[in-house]
Order: C-alpha cells, then sequence, then structure tokens
C-alpha cells in the first residue's frame, strides 16, 4: 500500500499471503511522484533503491540486517512512517476489511477500495 504524508492509501495491490511485498512495491510506486519514500527494512533492495532514486526521490529504508552494505538512515524522517501503520489501523475498522469476509480478490479490492474513499472523504 502507498500512503501519502497525511496517512491516505493511494494506492494498493492485492497479493496472495505467502507472497512477499516488496516484489510489489515496485508497481505501487512505479510514476508516482515523491520526493521522499519510507519503508521498513522488509522493502530494502538495491533494485527498489534504484528506481526511487531514479524518480529522483529519497530512499528512507533501514538497511536489512543481513545487508553487507548497510545505507545512512535519516532517523527523523523514518518516524514519520507511523503514518503507514496508522492508515492500516484506519481500515481495519472497516469490519468487512478486518475480517476479510470477502472470498474473492475482485470482491476484497473492492471493499478496500471503498474504505479508502470513506477515509478521504474524512
Amino acid at each position: 500500500m502507498v500512503v501519502r504524508g497525511l496517512g491516505c492509501p493511494v494506492r494498493f495491490a492485492l497479493t496472495a499471503g505467502q507472497r512477499g511485498d516488496a516484489p510489489q512495491a515496485e508497481a505501487l510506486l512505479k510514476d508516482l511522484p515523491a520526493d521522499v519514500v519510507l519503508a521498513d527494512a522488509a522493502y530494502d533492495s538495491d533494485r527498489l533503491r534504484k528506481l526511487i532514486s531514479d524518480q529522483s526521490a529519497q530512499a528512507v529504508i533501514p538497511s536489512n540486517p543481513s545487508r553487507a552494505r548497510k545505507y545512512d538512515l535519516d532517523r527523523v524522517l523514518y518516524r514519520e512512517r507511523h503514518l503507514v501503520e496508522c492508515c492500516f489501523a484506519k481500515l481495519q475498522q472497516f469490519r468487512r476489511v478486518a475480517t476479510r469476509y470477502e472470498k474473492t480478490a475482485r470482491n476484497s479490492a473492492a471493499v478496500v477500495t471503498l474504505a479508502a474513499i470513506v477515509l478521504w472523504l474524512r
């Protein structure tokens, strides 16, 4: 999920539970204007960092502990990543999103989209 500066969802992608998040990040960030991209250590990859720098944005991603080359982290900017977690918490307030009643990906995406619209209207 991509969240703008004030914590409202901009883009999201549904995936199977066993799939990783990092491969979806590239598609979500493609052609999205941003000055800074905040993410947790699960998104630490050279490929994603290159995509972010190619879009003239700053990557604020902590280095994965297993990484040989560590990157500097702007801790002041990284504190703002809580807005992503707050967005997930707001979406979880919608019962159909939290309990995942929908059986198909199409219906699940529709419910998340409706919940995101409500968050934007607030």
